[in-house]
């Protein structure tokens, strides 16, 4: 067994929560980053400085999963729900990502992070679409770890946009309906070529999925923790696939 030390691209830093098995860790890691908003209201502060202090948070885990060698890590930044929110939030949101992504891209891509999104971004503000475009572009050929950040996205939609496409090319006679399994419906959706989810992990006390990932997560593993996000660090991360780690994953099966 392997124990995993130094968790930072520039600093040195050891979590004492017990020995991680590098031999053992889980492919793919998604994210659902809650509880910015109470954790500003716990300190009297704004939502916008809630989504701030996140942003923080997010340093660290991508981090954190780069050091590990964890190979894909799902982020979801913004719901296809999220625009129901006040638009001086939704405005702040969208300059947040586009300040995130100016200032963090050099840095990741030099350290072989590849960003990815899901989700429908042609409907994003045309600076912030811009910005993602050209932070996608950046670290495309990148093999270090693949970020996918989930920006208006919305599990149902992804799946009934897949059923459209799929109901397209079966109507052009490009595909053959009966041929239809799990691995053909998986090519339609934004994930495509991407491991499902081993581990979701959702801070911030909620226990529901929030329209994530619906179809890749049927037999992921959940880990639950009451850290509001911006609070959640590397050490958390850590604890998570600990636990992870001693779980027994059967798929319905049995060992």
């Amino acid at each position: 067994m392997k124990i995993f030390k130094n968790l930072f691209w520039k600093q040195e830093n050891t979590y004492n929560v017990g020995n991680i098995d590098l031999e053992n860790l889980p492919v793919h890691i998604a994210i659902i980053m809650d509880g910015n908003g109470r954790w500003a209201k716990k300190r009297g502060l704004p939502r916008t400085a809630g989504h701030k202090a996140g942003v923080e948070a997010l340093r660290d885990i991508i981090r954190t999963c780069s050091r590990l060698g964890i190979k894909y890590l799902s982020l979801y930044a913004f719901s296809t729900e999220n625009w129901k929110r006040p638009q001086e939030e939704v405005n702040g949101l969208m300059q947040l990502l586009v300040l995130y992504l100016r200032k963090e891209v050099e840095e990741l891509h030099e350290n072989h992070v590849k960003i990815n999104v899901i989700g429908d971004i042609q409907g994003l503000p045309e600076n912030a679409r811009q910005e993602v475009e050209a932070a996608v572009a950046r670290t495309e050929n990148n093999d270090g770890l693949v970020v996918n950040i989930a920006l208006n996205y919305g599990g149902r939609a992804e799946i009934i946009q897949a059923v459209k496409e799929i109901s397209r090319r079966a109507k052009r006679n490009e595909l053959d309906i009966e041929a239809i399994d799990e691995e053909i419906f998986s090519k339609f959706l934004y994930t495509k070529g991407i491991p499902d989810p081993d581990l979701v992990i959702r801070p911030s006390g909620e226990l529901r999925i929030s329209n994530f990932l619906l179809w890749q997560i049927a037999y992921s593993e959940f880990w639950f923790s009451n850290i509001y996000w911006p609070d959640f660090t590397g050490k958390n991360l850590v604890e998570a696939i600990i636990d992870y780690q001693k779980r027994d994953r059967r798929y319905g099966g049995v060992k």
